[in-house]
């Protein structure tokens, strides 16, 4: 098995085939801003690759073995997670998706400035959704090829906009590679399979103030 390769932070921003006008534009923005210490790539599904996962450095591009439609996110984004922990030692992913604008280009010194310093340990954290009674997604209203009632559980998430994993907490979250696969919301899949110890101190981010749609 080959060397890990080390990088404490890396960025995956969830994009596809379709829209690759859309990380065009954020390579003409805000990511020319990113820190040095920050690696980041644009995630694309490909189901006809012949490996599981494809890191193409030139472009910043990491292509994953899944389908490249919405109703696939939650596949994709646990198989880009799995293409980072098999190749990288990491401390954290750091998520994001392709049509988000950074308004301060300080945000990310700022973020890994911050977690380090958090006693204890910080596994997890965004802006966190507290959902107090079940009820059923309407969000098909948004994207149509979503079905139409998705069964929403009480729990806490980070808001898909932005959020972080620790290296611990996409190990966990790997084993759980399938039922999150049956998921139609990748958020609320990460916090609902994750386990919830690493979910007692979750790091409140208020992301709304720093990302805004493009």
């Amino acid at each position: 098995m080959a060397e890990r390769l080390v990088q404490d932070y890396i960025l995956l921003i969830m994009n596809c085939e379709r829209y690759r006008e859309k990380s065009k534009k954020q390579k003409e923005t805000w990511i020319p801003l990113l820190p040095n210490t920050l690696k980041y790539y644009h995630v694309i599904g490909n189901p006809d690759l012949e490996t599981e996962f494809l890191f193409v450095e030139s472009e910043n591009v990491l292509y994953v073995k899944t389908m490249d439609d919405y109703n696939s996110l939650p596949k994709k984004v646990i198989a880009s997670y799995n293409a980072v922990h098999k190749t990288f030692q990491y401390k954290y992913i750091l998520k994001t998706d392709d049509d988000q604008n950074v308004l301060n280009s300080k945000f990310f010194d700022m973020i890994m400035g911050m977690i380090p310093k958090k006693e204890p340990k910080v596994h997890y954290g965004g802006l966190i959704v507290d959902v107090k009674q079940p009820y059923y997604s309407q969000y098909h209203r948004i994207h149509p090829e979503l079905p139409k009632e998705i069964p929403v559980l009480a729990i806490r998430y980070c808001n898909g906009r932005f959020y972080f994993l620790s290296r611990e907490a996409v190990a966990f979250l790997l084993l759980k590679r399938e039922q999150i696969g049956k998921e139609y919301l990748e958020d609320y899949a990460i916090g609902l399979n994750l386990i919830e110890h690493m979910k007692t101190n979750m790091l409140h981010i208020q992301s709304d103030l720093f990302f805004k749609d493009f």
